[in-house]
């Protein structure tokens, strides 16, 4: 159990919270490709029938499908990460995470608004094999049966939805609360102070940050509930690889500083895109979080807002075209890279308008990003 103080900041958990894993004395933790591990010493060894998956804690190195030293030390940085009293679990992707989510609570109805599509697909596969019945978030049909799922900031407009509206109907009714957070993850904002009851993220974006690995998390705030998780996990064969884990482990050590610099840059493209409107002729909506006016937004985004944004143009003839005028975004889907990118949102989201891109902001200077998006929107 890690012995740091209490009161460190994310940056500073983000790179020590995992230092009473370590195993060897290396300062960067080394990527090992072990399946399986040596078991304890006779009189330490507990047999299969007398042990239950589901109170797994995820200590023990037994075969990577359970878990692995870099897997262990990845989530107890995002235990950091998340705060006091969190308590993580990784998947091999987002949508991994979400399955498992709806695997965990099995719920009757879900209710969901607009978001990833994903979910969305994921939902009618659960239908399909157990009735899972489809409502809208706003329902009046949301009971004790009934998981609340929540994305904000919403994918792929940027805007945020009022979390603590949403948790008040869902317990009120009796209803779990779901949120996914990935657009926004800390230092940005914590679906848990305003009443989530378990959050996930596609751990692809933000987490990862470098564009080369897949990885999805669920955080809950109860240590039953994270050992049914990851007994679920492994027999459901869902967790990490080791190269993905690593990867992950060594990109949140910089999380604090790429977010805090992405959200900046990308409030700075988007007011300028907004005050802008009139003098780009192809340019006709801005869509972000950052130019609501709801009291509840700068509260529940208090560190900042999300680094992907979308816009719309004059015609799809434009939004196909615009990608490639652009010499500093790449014509790319995904998010939350050093690298910016812009992407013509239909080609992967068959439920968007044809006139809308969604781009993701990275670290290149926000002066050169919105030179290029002149240069391009004026030449559209």
């Amino acid at each position: 159990m890690s012995k740091l103080p209490s009161d460190l900041s994310l940056a500073t958990l983000s790179i020590h919270q995992d230092d009473h894993l370590a195993r060897v004395v290396d300062i960067a933790p080394p990527l090992t490709v072990s399946t399986n591990f040596e078991y304890p010493p006779a009189d330490k060894l507990i047999l299969a029938r007398d042990r239950k998956i589901s109170e797994d804690s995820g200590d023990d190195l037994i075969y990577s499908r359970f878990t692995t030293n870099v897997v262990q030390r990845a989530e107890a940085v995002l235990s950091g990460i998340f705060g006091a009293g969190a308590y993580p679990v990784t998947y091999h992707n987002g949508l991994a995470a979400f399955t498992a989510a709806l695997f965990f609570f099995n719920p009757k109805k879900l209710a969901i608004g607009d978001g990833y599509h994903g979910c969305h697909s994921v939902a009618e596969i659960v239908s399909r094999l157990n009735g899972l019945r489809v409502i809208p978030l706003d329902s009046d049909e949301i009971d004790s049966t009934t998981l609340v799922h929540v994305e904000t900031p919403i994918n792929p407009t940027g805007y945020a939805i009022d979390l603590r509206k949403y948790a008040e109907i869902a317990h009120a009714r009796g209803a779990k609360l779901l949120v996914d957070a990935t657009f926004a993850p800390p230092p940005l904002q914590d679906p848990f102070a305003f009443g989530a009851d378990m959050v996930m993220h596609s751990a692809t974006k933000y987490f990862g940050g470098h564009s080369d690995l897949l990885a999805g998390v669920l955080v809950t705030k109860d240590a039953d509930v994270q050992r049914a998780l990851r007994g679920d996990r492994s027999i459901l064969g869902t967790g990490m690889g080791n190269l993905e884990a690593w990867l992950l482990l060594r990109s949140m050590r910089t999380l604090s500083v790429r977010v805090r610099a992405q959200s900046a840059s990308a409030e700075k493209i988007v007011r300028w895109l907004a005050d802008n409107v009139e003098r780009l002729p192809a340019l006709t909506k801005v869509h972000h979080s950052s130019l609501q006016t709801e009291a509840f937004v700068a509260e529940q985004l208090a560190g900042g807002h999300s680094p992907t944004f979308s816009f719309e143009v004059t015609s799809a003839e434009v939004a196909r075209a615009l990608p490639d005028r652009l010499k500093l975004f790449h014509h790319a889907t995904s998010l939350g890279g050093v690298e910016s990118l812009i992407e013509w949102r239909a080609v992967t989201d068959p439920h968007v308008q044809l006139t809308l891109l969604r781009v993701s902001v990275g670290l290149e200077d926000p002066d050169d990003l919105i030179a290029d998006l002149e240069q391009g929107l004026l030449a559209a």
